[in-house]
């Protein structure tokens, strides 16, 4: 995958296209959620010790944030982003070493969220709700964030937000 020549966000981008065209519901849900991608060594992007719902513990592993979308005619993967944590941002030069841009910024999984929605509202995906667990409903900025797209939400809280 490293060697192929692909675009993995244009992929992205016509897979929008597709799910408007084939999957577009209007009871239609964004899903916002992340997995770990266990690892034994150091070196790709983003590795680090940190809690994995895969593991079910904090283990060495990769993040992925990710929005799926599903809808009564099915569903499909609609954006995805790497979370780095802030060990990897403010490392410049191991970021160059596994391929990360220098523009890259720490973002918390909430942000990376919020990007990927963003992105998913200006090409038109058909949503009338977006949903996650408390990852996500324990960021107040994500959800006023969505309340002012007017957009209407299920997010898990702990109770105490």
């Amino acid at each position: 995958m490293a060697r192929a020549d692909w675009a993995a966000d244009a992929v992205r981008d016509e897979l929008r296209v597709y799910l408007r065209q084939h999957l577009s519901d209007p009871h239609g849900v964004m899903v916002i959620d992340e997995t770990g991608f266990l690892k034994k060594g150091q070196h790709s992007a983003g590795v680090a010790r940190q809690y994995s719902g895969t593991a079910g513990k904090v283990e060495n592993c990769q993040i992925g944030v990710l929005v799926a979308y599903a809808s009564r005619l099915g569903h499909a993967l609609l954006d995805r982003e790497l979370y780095l944590p802030e060990e990897w941002t403010n490392d410049r030069e191991r970021c160059r070493s596994a391929g990360i841009p220098d523009g890259r910024d720490f973002a918390t999984k909430p942000q990376l969220a919020q990007q990927m929605l963003a992105r998913a509202f200006t090409a038109g995906v058909p949503a009338p709700w977006v949903t996650g667990d408390r990852v996500y409903g324990a960021d107040r900025r994500l959800r006023m964030w969505l309340e002012a797209q007017p957009q209407a939400y299920v997010l898990a809280v702990s109770g105490q937000e």
